[in-house]
């Protein structure tokens, strides 16, 4: 059987634990994604994430079917969309709003039979001044809502928040907290951690279960709630709005 790719050609899309609308959110793929669709039924198509290799149930009027070198084009293309309030594609159907960490190509390009133009500067992720960047673009996330499996500035959780800015930056983390976990080189005390180092934090049974991102060696932002900055040290996240720990500190993880 010939295999089957599809790229996303929404903004936001659901990716489900189960072919149903009712079902769990697990991760969303965002405009530009590409994956091989593994099974389909009639509504819905079983895909794995070429980015992370993440599966998933999406809905098959949510992407666009491509042959292998269109997806092997969007499979390396490397530049994204910026921190933008407010940015979009244009087609003759009117305009497709986008958000911050959607792939695209430098120049007006076409997907399916839908002919795109950008309406703003795209970026070349880059590690270049890293610090500086890893402190701009966990701003404009600042205040997002948390949504289990969200990766948008409107619903976002804690691993989703690190993927996507890792993913401005040029650097390729997995989706899910435990996963992230075993990437990178680990930071051995909390006073030698510096901005941009993700620590991950472990329930009661030892499990991974949260991550954030470093600001310098006592700050952390992180998406619990909301994304927000708290205070952390070694015992893990201080919440001062509810004057206690919120999370145990397990690891941290350097990246650049």
């Amino acid at each position: 059987m010939e295999t089957v790719y599809g790229v996303c050609n929404l903004a936001v899309v659901p990716v489900r634990a189960q072919p149903s609308d009712r079902s769990e959110m697990t991760t969303q793929l965002l405009f530009g994604d590409c994956f091989q669709v593994i099974e389909q039924t009639d509504k819905w198509a079983y895909i794995q994430h070429a980015y992370d290799d993440y599966t998933g149930w999406i809905d098959r009027k949510q992407f666009v079917t491509v042959n292998l070198h269109e997806y092997m084009q969007w499979k390396t293309c490397e530049s994204v969309t910026g921190l933008f309030r407010e940015q979009h594609l244009q087609t003759v159907k009117g305009r497709l709003q986008l958000v911050p960490g959607c792939t695209l190509p430098y120049d007006d390009f076409k997907l399916g039979e839908q002919s795109y133009s950008y309406s703003r500067e795209l970026v070349l992720p880059s590690t270049e001044l890293f610090a500086e960047k890893i402190e701009e673009y966990s701003a404009f996330y600042l205040n997002s809502p948390y949504l289990w499996g969200g990766r948008s500035p409107f619903g976002i959780d804690c691993s989703g928040f690190t993927q996507v800015i890792f993913k401005l930056l040029g650097i390729r983390v997995k989706r899910d907290a435990s996963q992230q976990a075993e990437q990178g080189e680990t930071v051995d005390f909390l006073s030698a951690a510096r901005t941009g180092d993700l620590a991950f934090f472990d329930n009661d049974e030892g499990r991974i279960v949260h991550v954030g991102i470093m600001l310098g060696n006592s700050a952390i932002i992180h998406a619990s709630g909301r994304v927000r900055i708290d205070a952390i040290d070694n015992q893990g996240i201080y919440n001062d709005e509810l004057n206690r720990h919120t999370h145990k500190l397990r690891i941290i993880k350097r990246f650049c």
